[in-house]
């Protein structure tokens, strides 16, 4: 089943509330975290997730683009967070292991994600233990980039470490979805697609979400 994550990043943060509860027809929400030193961008913390965790049941997949990102880990999963995914290239491979464990402790679904520039391999050290890996098909830190096409090699690739060992792990892709792009990662084995402007953007949120699907 293919499930849509909307990224709240391309919301109106004035009226989030009225835009959360706009997409609530889709799976997950999907919660961009950025420090400004991990990716050149600052976006929200600890205290907006609590927020959104007060307006919404809905899954929330909170997506940490943060230096070290064992520090916040207890943090966010108490704030509200359902999944947590922290980037293989934010900390030495022990302290990812570390911030995984802390997932575990914490009751929290565990994820990993790639920048581009990461090989699918590099989730091999982890993989048994994954509820969900992200595939990025941009470089993170900007909402509205341009699709990776090259990307479609690493979705295809985790795709086959997953069914390998961990078939039960769902795969994310983020970066450049739209109702042109979605066939594409789909069929590179991708099940969960979070979007940010090609659902904020629509005139009816609702087919939006149904047209990525």
């Amino acid at each position: 089943m293919i499930k849509i994550a909307p990224s709240i990043l391309s919301a109106d943060f004035a009226n989030l509330e009225r835009d959360i509860r706009k997409v609530a027809s889709a799976d997950y929400l999907h919660v961009d975290v950025m420090d400004g030193c991990f990716v050149p961008n600052l976006t929200i913390g600890v205290p907006v997730v609590q927020s959104i965790r007060k307006c919404t049941d809905m899954f929330l997949d909170v997506h940490l683009m943060i230096d070290k990102p064992v520090r916040y880990i207890e943090a966010f999963a108490k704030a509200g967070a359902d999944l947590l995914s922290v980037h293989l290239e934010a900390d030495h491979p022990t302290r990812i292991a570390e911030a995984l464990r802390l997932m575990e402790q914490c009751g929290v679904k565990k994820a990993v994600a790639l920048r581009p520039i990461t090989d699918a391999r590099a989730i091999l050290p982890y993989v048994e233990q994954l509820d969900l890996v992200l595939v990025m098909t941009v470089e993170p830190g900007f909402g509205g980039q341009a699709f990776m096409e090259s990307q479609l090699e690493t979705i295809r690739r985790v795709r086959l470490i997953l069914e390998q060992y961990n078939p039960a792990c769902e795969l994310e892709v983020d970066g450049g979805i739209s109702p042109k792009t979605a066939p594409l990662v789909k069929e590179a084995g991708a099940n969960v697609l979070v979007a940010g402007s090609a659902i904020y953007n629509a005139a009816d949120l609702p087919a939006a979400i149904a047209a990525l699907r």
